[in-house]
């Protein structure tokens, strides 16, 4: 049972992240590690669940239901950076669980995680797949339905008949292209997102400004309308309800926190990368639902998968259509490399302490990246987005951030009674008041999820404890030193 909780010793995990065969390769500055953390951010939370929690949930006022979720990762992003400038390795909420709370809760933290970031990755892929195939038919080019969609898909063929997907192609290929840039290099890796990043932003900046002219006041009343007698569908039940809904939308700038190992200055950059992305995605969230919701009745938008395109149709300007779309698609593209990122470096850590096979932390000679765990996602994730689904599981991403984040700020309470004097550059204020309205605001929102939700998580946990106890105990560098 001690073994169950043993912990890492900081010094050690430092130590050994630095060793030769662990250790990866530091390029990072602090500016690009805000464009990794808006680059996971805003993507496809942003550009379909707002108008789906609005229409569901909470009508305008999904504006204070991004307020909410924000609240919750403003004391996580908090929490986050002590822990990652006391910890400056790679593996985020796993590896400051191995030094908190031991062995055991690492592992399901880590297995939550890794569960976290493939139905996301899978999910963004399946959404990319879809609106590349709307943006192509803008210039009359056609992907054939049945290789864009997967065989559990009802899609509509040439001939006007019913008949179900192959393969969703395109969905594949961006899970291959985004893994062959993350092997190639994390500062070629970087560079592309940076890129992406700048055009995404200046699509959401373009909607809100034009948006704003074409609002109508009466589509704010009423501004939460009364709950059905339903819990969750609108009244303060649906905004917090829309409030976990949506958080799916703030996903990504703990992925900042799993590249510590490859920042320069992990200490000073690292909290820079987490708090600056989660202020600028914020506001920009903030204004962006205002705006949608102002321009379209949140009626009008229940079942409706593009409520940006709908908002868009309600302007004069037909090239601002097929701006946001090409927006849209580079926003998935960024989420889907800063996800694979952030995958591939938990199991690396993982690897590194022995939970999971050696294959996993084995660095590239040339490239300096864990190419083989890279390679494993690939395929893996690649078969879940072209054969699968998946897509309903995109619940699921929430209720694991969710948790994580709670175990997140437990451990830096734990850390500042166990562990009082070691180095922190940065300081979570008013500890334990912090963490844990961190805690409480999490656990909020993960009780306002759906049944079937929770049943998922059990049961993904409940396979992660069956590997553990049948592997990842037995090999555990920290149980057999």
């Amino acid at each position: 049972m001690n073994n169950l909780f043993a912990k890492m010793p900081v010094s050690r995990l430092i130590a050994t992240a630095e060793g030769g065969e662990h250790k990866l390769k530091r390029t990072l500055g602090p500016m690009s590690l805000i464009s990794l953390g808006i680059g996971a951010i805003i993507g496809a939370g942003l550009f379909s669940l707002t108008g789906i929690a609005a229409a569901e949930n909470a009508g305008p006022a999904v504006v204070l239901s991004f307020a909410i979720a924000a609240f919750g990762c403003a004391f996580a992003g908090m929490c986050y950076s002590e822990l990652a400038t006391m910890i400056p390795v790679s593996g985020s909420a796993y590896t400051y669980t191995y030094a908190t709370m031991g062995d055991f809760i690492a592992w399901i933290i880590g297995w939550d995680v890794v569960l976290e970031y493939a139905v996301a990755s899978a999910c963004v892929a399946v959404s990319w797949s879809r609106y590349v195939g709307s943006f192509l038919q803008t210039f009359g080019i056609a992907i054939p339905p049945q290789f864009a969609a997967c065989p559990f898909d009802t899609i509509t063929l040439a001939n006007g008949l019913q008949g179900h997907g192959i393969i969703n192609l395109p969905a594949i290929f961006i899970i291959l292209a985004v893994s062959i840039v993350l092997m190639i290099g994390i500062s070629e890796s970087s560079w592309v997102n940076t890129v992406i990043v700048i055009i995404k932003l200046a699509v959401v900046v373009t909607f809100i400004a034009v948006g704003y002219h074409y609002i109508k006041p009466e589509n704010y009343t009423p501004f939460i309308p009364p709950n059905t007698g339903t819990f969750g569908e609108f009244g303060w039940s649906g905004v917090m309800r829309a409030a976990g809904v949506i958080f799916f939308a703030y996903v990504g700038f703990d992925t900042v926190s799993t590249a510590a190992q490859e920042s320069r200055n992990p200490k000073r950059d690292v909290p820079i990368g987490i708090i600056g992305s989660l202020v600028i995605c914020t506001i920009l969230y903030l204004a962006f639902a205002y705006v949608l919701t102002g321009m379209v009745n949140y009626q009008a938008m229940r079942g409706d998968a593009a409520p940006v395109a709908t908002a868009i149709n309600l302007t004069p300007y037909p090239w601002l259509q097929l701006l946001i779309k090409f927006g849209i698609i580079c926003g998935f593209t960024s989420v889907i490399l800063v996800l694979l990122l952030g995958q591939s470096r938990v199991f690396f850590a993982m690897s590194r302490d022995g939970l999971l096979p050696k294959l996993f932390s084995d660095i590239h000679p040339k490239w300096k990246t864990p190419w083989r765990s890279n390679i494993l996602f690939m395929v893996f994730i690649s078969f879940f987005a072209g054969f699968l689904p998946i897509s309903k599981l995109g619940h699921m991403t929430s209720i694991g951030t969710l948790l994580a984040f709670v175990i997140v700020c437990i451990g830096v309470i734990v850390m500042r009674k166990t562990q009082p004097d070691i180095a922190r550059p940065y300081r979570v204020p008013f500890v334990p008041l912090f963490p844990i309205l961190g805690i409480l605001s999490c656990l909020g929102m993960m009780t306002s999820l759906d049944k079937d939700t929770w049943i998922r998580l059990v049961v993904w946990l409940g396979i992660g404890m069956v590997i553990y106890f049948a592997y990842s105990r037995h090999h555990s560098h920290l149980n057999n030193k």
